[in-house]
Order: C-alpha cells, then structure tokens, then sequence
C-alpha cells in the first residue's frame, strides 16, 4: 500500500509543499517535486518503481530517437515505444487472465500467474504514450532532459488515480511556470473538497452498497435498486474525488490539469455522459485510437466497438469489463444511427432519466465480476428472483441513511458550480464581500479538513475502486 490518508495528509503533503516552496529556482522545485514523487510510489512499492523508471528511461530514449530520425526510422521508434509500454502494462495486467482462459478453452493445464499489479500502471503507461505520440505528431517539443520527463510521468499529485495528464498540455508548464500563495489557497480547498467526497461520501455509499448488493438473490427488490443506486454513487464520488485532489495539489504545485469529470449523472444521453465521465480516458482513447483508426470518415462502426472494447479492457482483467465496454458501444452506436432524432426532440427530463437508468445498468455489469452474480443481481431487481419487494430493515436503512443520500443527490447537481462562480464574484468585487468570502472560504477548509481528520482517525473502511486499474 501507498502512505495511509493519515500519514499523507499530516507528513508527507507538509513536508513536499514547505521544502517546494523553501526552494528559490524552478529547477530545484522541480527537482524536489520529483524526489518526493519517487519516495511517494516507492514507500508502498518499492520493486515496481523500478518499473516506472524503465518506462520513464524507455520514452525518453524513444523521444529522442523519434526527434532525430525522419521518415521509417521515425515510426520505427514510435512503434518500439507503443508495443513495449502495451507489452509491460499487458503482462502485469492481463497475463493472468489471458493464461486463465486459454487453459480452459483448450483444456490444458498451464501454470497461473500471480502477478501483482503495480499500483497506477495503466495511468502512467497511457502517458508515457501520449509523451513519445506527441513527439513523433509534432504535438510537443522533445524533451531533453530526463528528470523533467520522469517528473511528468511520476508526479505523484495524479500518479495513481489519474486523471490521464497529456504531455503537450503540461510541457510548458514543467519549463516555466508560477506558484502563488493564491494559487496554493485554492489548490489547498479543492483538494479538501476531494478529500470531503471521498472520506465523507463515497466510503459511507460503499457501507450500504456492498451489505445490499451482498445479498444476492436472497435480497430484496428494492435493495437490489437502492445497493446499486448507492454503488453509482460510491463509484462518482471516490473517482472524482481523487481527480478533484490530483487538480488540487496541481495548483498547490503551479499545475494546471484539466478537469475530469463534469457533473455525470446530468448527461442527456449515453454521448453525453462520456463527455462528462472521465473525460481523459474517453477523449485518450478518441485522439489516439478513434480519429487515427478513420473517426468519423471510414469504417466508423469499427472504430466505435474497438474503442470501446479497449475502453472495457483498460478497467480490469475480467469479461464483465470487456462486457461493460460493448455495452457502451452498442449504445452509442443506436444513438448516433437509429435514436439521434428522438433524443434530440424530446424533453430533456426524458433523455435524463432514460440515460440513468441506462449507466445504471452498466454500473451492475461493472460491480459483478462474476456473470452468474451478474443475472442473478438482473433477475432481483425486476422481480423474478422470488424475493420480497421490501423489508422491514430496508426501510430502516433508508431513514437513517436519508441525509447521505439527500447530500449525495445534491452534490451530483451543478451546484457547486453555483457557490464557486458566487465565491469568486465576490472576491472580484473586494471591499467587505471580498473579505467574507475568503472568511467563509477559510471556515469551510477547517471544518472539512476537522471532520475528515476525525473520519481517518475512527475509521478502516477506506476502499479505493481505482487501485486495480
């Protein structure tokens, strides 16, 4: 494992921003950044950082071979880069699974592979893609100097959780760049607003949906809904909350990354939504697999499915993935060919709950790995397990849990987008407004950082969906 949140939060975060902040010249800063990032990776696995330094020296190597070659040679290289990063991420990834498979489909008894998955893998090794891409596109400036590409790819702001951080978008800013205490301040509150989500919502969501899920086909209908209702929740607001730390401490550092998610759950179609979930992954996959496969121009049912079978596969070694991934395929597929005029002319509130419900069940073919699980989990829910619609203890559940997910509701709502866009007219008004923005700024950061400091101390439950991708 990683630094515990306690140990994160009260000495390894302080330490990193006082001695980056101590440190007169961008180049030592820089330095610095990347030495606690290596300490950070390596204090919970110290064998794979080696692997992330090979990935590092690979691209780099493979940079400037792409920068000084022209023509074949040029492509040569790019390709040597793509095959080995795809080649360490399949083995430790998918080798397992692969190895699994094949013994039961030809029925011999290969040897299984316990391989460890290195923590962050397939994050790092999709930018360290992007890196040697990018050079070879003309995208990006080669970079010559090591230390500053292993900052890129081992930066440990995003390293494990994303979200995806494109070389061409931060190249300029690991060069020249400005930290101001303004910037650390706000940096400081997004990172708490993340630390908010997933120590005070996503964990108790978790609580719920794994009891209720837990149930199989014994359990009640409306469990079944609520349990999967919850996991929507869990899985939204643990996701984005590492995303909303990772932009945080981004700031914290003079780091602009870009947002990666974008109030989800109000999408008014299944294209929409993927333009609001985890938007680095889909727009990777769109810039760097899609468009160059021909996009839009040719064989573009292809592209679609194949993009979206890697989508599934790049979230776990397991069918229930690759299944998830087709389902989205599919999906977008009717959209854009059979239902794009009936999308387009009804009511909104129409498209809205009909793609809930549609990501709702895809987040039941995300949960169970196993598809007997999985049919088991479809036939409850729409009354042919034979069980009870209701019970007395659901009931219970659901009264003593109606603030969770009032503030789980609310907070999947543009309304903080609301509060910061009032916050920030404040301050730009100065005078009195601007100064009881910065009070009520300050009094939200303790009391978050206060409940959730109570939160690590009395509680274990601290699952992290990301970990395994």
């Amino acid at each position: 494992m990683v630094f515990s949140t306690l140990t994160f939060v009260y000495l390894f975060l302080p330490v990193t921003v006082i001695l980056y902040f101590l440190l007169p010249s961008l180049k030592a800063k820089n330095i610095i950044l990347t030495v606690m990032s290596l300490l950070f990776y390596a204090w919970g696995e110290p064998i794979f950082l080696f692997l992330m330094l090979f990935t590092a020296l690979l691209n780099f190597v493979c940079g400037l071979l792409i920068d000084r070659t022209e023509g074949k040679k040029k492509k040569a290289w790019l390709v040597v880069s793509v095959v080995l990063n795809l080649g360490m991420l399949g083995f430790f990834k998918y080798a397992g699974f692969i190895l699994e498979n094949l013994s039961a489909l030809t029925r011999l008894n290969l040897p299984m592979w316990q391989i460890a998955l290195p923590i962050g893998i397939s994050f790092y090794t999709f930018q360290s893609m992007t890196y040697t891409i990018d050079v070879y596109r003309g995208d990006a400036a080669v970079q010559r100097s090591f230390y500053k590409l292993l900052l890129y790819i081992s930066m440990f702001p995003q390293l494990i959780a994303g979200p995806i951080v494109r070389y061409a978008d931060v190249s300029v800013q690991i060069e020249q760049r400005k930290t101001t205490l303004q910037g650390a301040a706000n940096g400081i509150t997004r990172f708490l607003i993340g630390m908010g989500k997933k120590l005070l919502i996503a964990n108790y969501c978790g609580k719920i949906c794994t009891s209720l899920l837990a149930e199989g086909s014994s359990g009640t209908v409306l469990g079944g809904w609520v349990g999967l209702i919850m996991f929507a929740f869990q899985i939204y607001f643990d996701f984005s909350a590492y995303s909303d730390m990772a932009i945080g401490l981004g700031h914290i550092f003079g780091f602009n990354f870009k947002e990666n998610f974008n109030y989800p759950y109000t999408a008014t179609s299944i294209t929409d939504f993927w333009r609001r979930w985890h938007i680095s992954l889909s727009s990777f996959f769109r810039d760097y697999v899609y468009i160059p496969l021909g996009g839009n121009r040719r064989m573009q049912v292809r592209n679609i499915f194949v993009v979206w079978l890697l989508t599934g596969f790049w979230h776990g070694a397991e069918w229930n993935f690759m299944l998830w991934g087709v389902y989205f395929g599919i999906l977008l597929l009717l959209e854009k060919f059979v239902f794009a005029k009936l999308i387009a002319a009804l009511p909104k509130l129409i498209t809205r709950a009909v793609t809930l419900f549609l990501v709702l069940m895809s987040w039941a073919l995300f949960y169970f790995t196993s598809l007997e699980e999985l049919g088991s989990f479809f036939m409850r829910i729409f009354g042919a397990g034979g069980g009870a619609a209701v019970s007395d203890a659901l009931l219970t559940l659901l009264e003593n849990n109606s603030l969770l997910i009032a503030v789980c509701i609310l907070a999947s709502l543009p309304l903080g987008r609301l509060v910061g866009g009032l916050r920030s007219s404040m301050i730009r008004d100065g005078g009195k407004l601007e100064n009881v923005a910065l009070s009520l700024n300050l009094i939200f950061n303790l009391v978050v950082f206060a409940v959730c400091t109570v939160v690590m101390v009395t509680e274990t439950y601290n699952p992290f969906l990301y970990f395994r991708f």
